[in-house]
């Protein structure tokens, strides 16, 4: 990758000023920064079209900052942005490109890699899916027996199911009136029978989304899907009316009995985790419409121009991204976490994980070194409401430091005002609690005129207050559409990119994920003959035999 190169002196010497700088201001509460600084609010905070961020409540300061933008120019950031638009095989261990952005630029100007125009292949797909979801909403693609479609079950994992799952719920006040979409992901079965008792073969459209068309767990899901049709009904000639493909393995889907001239498909350089921007995005596209797909996309657009061209202080995923290096590498946090306040939001999170953590999971850089140091955090998080009824209790007076995003839409008009109202004043008081805290002094004050007795006081003082100092970044989007959830997604995946660039690591490849695959195919081989792999421990032996006992008895 581009940032490999680096001069090793030179990002050493920024990584000393990060570290040292962190270390002297480790102490400092932000209520001094605040106290000393009448302009920090105002100097802290960065737009891009609909998102606005405030980060001005961070244990950081300006000079801070500054070291954490000369570390982004020792790494190259600028040159590994660059070399990522223009279809660089910066995914090194797979010798391809991240090519992601493409799926979101405008037809024209063409880009060109390796000799194709990969913006007119790109649109070419767009229009396909563009017609197919048209014909399903408006009727003209009818099931075996004349019903339009009621039902769309996208089968997949991983990308083909969290990206889709998430933008469906996201955008579910656009879905057209007729038209439900459910997501099976889960290889054990009770998600998927299910499901299918609920629903008519007649009026249901499959969409199996797999690349390869290999994956165990989503064949095993469709496989189930395709025997539960031919039992109510379907017949082998009505599965092409009734399944369609998202994949690039035409002799699969083929076989599988999908006519390919509904196999939808995309590019090597699209990799899992940024993959709902392509055809994977087809249960997206099915649910609200392509115009409101093609507005996702141009939002998601408008944030890689920005991205691209404005400088580190403006750049809304690269400030996210020093602040959270400065966190992860200065002041040892492990984890960060995600409360988004709008309930369409919330399957953000989880979507994060993957984004984040599959990316930048890595101990081995990308010229295939030890890390020196730690790198990606431990993402995780809920509904900020519900989470205030849950988890916030170790936010506010925990042991460990723990980084937050919250998120939440100025306006909302799919929630009642006197709903919004409240769901508003707690997403922004939380964040003032969480850096202020409470002194003892204050504490104090409040019980003495709230009439308690001394004694009570005394008793109280110490769990009533609290320390502060707690940070968090209020992401506000003007309200929650397709382009500013566009905007959003991609400012997180540039977000997750720029921290791979100045660990040193390749966030597009995910060697981690194959061991346990491997050893789970070989294992459930032992179920049937008998044997054991040869290299499973005792441990592994003695749960083979427990779980092919139970076998035997179903």
């Amino acid at each position: 990758m581009p940032h490999a190169k680096t001069s090793p002196r030179t990002r050493a010497a920024a990584w000393h000023r990060v570290h040292a700088h962190a270390e002297a201001l480790n102490k400092r509460h932000m209520r001094e920064m605040f106290a000393a600084d009448a302009d920090r609010a105002a100097r802290m905070q960065a737009r891009m079209g609909p998102v606005f961020v405030d980060y001005s409540k961070n244990r950081i300061d300006e000079t801070g900052l500054s070291a954490l933008c000369e570390l982004a120019d020792a790494s190259h950031l600028r040159r590994a942005i660059d070399a990522m638009f223009a279809g660089a095989p910066i995914n090194a261990t797979e010798h391809r490109a991240a090519l992601h952005t493409a799926l979101r630029a405008p037809r024209t100007p063409a880009l060109i890699v390796d000799g194709e125009d990969v913006s007119a292949a790109v649109h070419a797909e767009l229009d396909r899916l563009s017609d197919f979801a048209e014909a399903v909403r408006d009727g003209t693609w009818t099931g075996f027996s004349g019903q339009p479609v009621r039902n769309i079950v996208n089968i997949g994992i991983g990308g083909s199911d969290l990206g889709p799952r998430m933008v469906c719920d996201a955008l579910r006040p656009l879905t057209h009136p007729r038209l439900r979409t459910h997501f099976v992901a889960n290889v054990d079965g009770a998600r998927i029978t299910g499901l299918l008792r609920q629903l008519d073969p007649a009026s249901t459209l499959f969409v199996i989304a797999s690349k390869t068309f290999t994956t165990q767990e989503t064949l095993t899901n469709a496989a189930t899907a395709r025997q539960w049709f031919l039992d109510q009904g379907g017949r082998e000639a009505d599965i092409a009316r009734h399944f369609v493909a998202v994949s690039t393995n035409a002799e699969a889907v083929a076989a599988f009995g999908i006519d390919t001239a509904n196999m939808f498909g995309f590019w090597d350089w699209v990799g899992g985790r940024y993959s709902l921007w392509s055809a994977i995005g087809l249960p997206i596209m099915l649910a609200v419409g392509p115009a409101a797909f093609r507005e996702l996309l141009a939002g998601a657009h408008a944030m890689d121009v920005h991205f691209r061209t404005a400088p580190w202080r403006d750049n809304l995923p690269v400030l996210l991204a020093l602040i959270g290096v400065w966190y992860v590498n200065g002041l040892g946090a492990r984890t960060h976490m995600v409360a988004p306040y709008d309930h369409g939001l919330r399957r953000l999170p989880g979507y994060l994980q993957q984004l984040d953590m599959e990316s930048n999971g890595k101990g081995t850089t990308a010229a295939g070194q030890p890390v020196e140091g730690a790198t990606g955090p431990v993402v995780w998080g809920a509904s900020g409401i519900n989470g205030q009824h849950a988890f916030y209790q170790l936010l506010h007076q925990g042991t460990q430091l723990i980084p937050a995003d919250f998120i939440v839409s100025l306006r909302n008009p799919n929630s009642p005002p006197t709903h919004h109202r409240i769901v508003l004043a707690n997403c922004i008081a939380q964040a003032q609690a969480l850096m202020t805290g409470r002194t003892p002094a204050e504490a104090r004050a409040e019980m003495q005129a709230a009439g308690i007795a001394p004694a009570r006081i005394a008793e109280l003082l110490a769990h009533r207050s609290f320390p502060g100092n707690r940070p968090t970044n209020l992401i506000l989007l003007d309200a929650l559409t397709p382009h500013s959830l566009g905007a959003l997604l991609a400012m997180y995946e540039h977000k997750v990119f720029t921290q791979g660039v100045l660990w040193g690591v390749n966030s597009f490849d995910q060697w981690g994920v194959e061991l346990g695959k491997q050893l789970a195919r070989r294992i459930e081989a032992a179920f049937a003959d008998g044997d054991y792999p040869a290299d499973a421990d005792a441990s592994t032996r003695h749960l083979i035999d427990l779980a092919r006992a139970a076998l035997a008895e179903t």
